[in-house]
């Protein structure tokens, strides 16, 4: 098996674990009333430690899929946690999916094979100096600051979901491409990668995002935070992918229009399936909302 479809068999196996973790997290988080501790509630709910036990998991099998081939193969593939994650939250409801859900499954899966077929994305340079990071990591510290502070400003429920949800999901791209370049100074500087800012810069990148996508399921709607993570995270990475670690896809010939029409299926179809995803966690909740007040922020 060549790098290219391991990268590809592990991404989907690290999706899988994300997907698994996503399903119990969403419905723990999204059931802390706003005003009550986050972390403190978190850490008593064992539906979340189920979901911490699979993110370990799959970011543990995301770093093998990075170390292997490249961010932007690996990282669009991600999304398909979405394509795990509905049947196994329907199963758990009660609940069969409707033929246009399905649709858009398969419709997803085929703009990121025609993605990664046409666009033939290749590796890069992870031997970028400080200088090649500066400038893209101002931009994307301006830009996730100013999501986070929107989300914190907002007074709709669904905006202040989306714009933390957005902060997060950039944060995750980040530390994924922060990842591919610690995996592969690894490979030939063990103690260059400890004392790498590029590690400690991953930790914290993994860390506020995580707290920023608890607060996204927690403040809004999942049908505002989930697809703003989902699409976040891909384009967060891509970014550093393409202007840090030089990493590019083919533009020749009519590939780059068949590229750009893959990308915009992906982003269509990622948030109609994300907005799905979050109304089968919450239905439950809402079967149970004639005798009990629901617990969901966007009350």
């Amino acid at each position: 098996m060549n790098s290219l479809w391991l990268s590809i068999t592990l991404a989907l196996v690290s999706a899988f674990l994300f997907a698994c973790a996503s399903v119990a997290q969403q419905s723990a988080a999204a059931s802390v009333p706003e005003g009550t501790s986050l972390v403190s509630a978190l850490i008593r709910n064992p539906r979340w430690w189920v979901g911490v036990i699979g993110d370990g998991g799959g970011y543990a099998v995301q770093i093998a899929a990075l170390w292997v081939g490249s961010v932007l193969v690996v990282q669009p593939l991600l999304v398909t946690a979405l394509l795990f994650a509905l049947p196994m939250s329907a199963k758990l409801t009660g609940r069969a999916l409707p033929g246009s859900t399905w649709a858009l499954a398969f419709l997803l899966a085929a703009a990121l094979a025609v993605f990664i077929v046409v666009g033939d994305p290749s590796e890069g340079n992870t031997d970028a100096p400080l200088s090649d990071w500066i400038v893209p990591l101002i931009i994307a510290a301006v830009v996730i600051g100013g999501a986070v502070a929107g989300g914190l400003l907002a007074r709709a429920p669904g905006a202040r979901a989306l714009l933390l949800g957005a902060a997060g999901g950039l944060l995750f791209g980040l530390a994924a491409a922060l990842t591919k370049f610690v995996t592969d100074l690894v490979e030939t500087e063990l103690f260059g990668a400890l004392t790498a800012w590029q590690t400690y810069a991953l930790v914290g990148c993994g860390v506020l995002g995580f707290y920023l996508q608890q607060r996204a399921f927690q403040v809004g709607p999942l049908s505002a935070s989930m697809p703003a993570i989902t699409i976040s995270e891909p384009l967060g990475a891509a970014f550093i992918g393409v202007t840090v670690l030089d990493e590019r896809i083919r533009t020749d010939g009519g590939a780059l229009a068949t590229i750009a029409v893959a990308v915009a299926v992906m982003i269509v179809t990622t948030v109609r399936l994300s907005r799905e995803q979050a109304s089968v966690v919450l239905e439950p909740e809402a079967a149970r909302g004639a005798s009990t007040p629901l617990r969901r922020p966007d009350r």
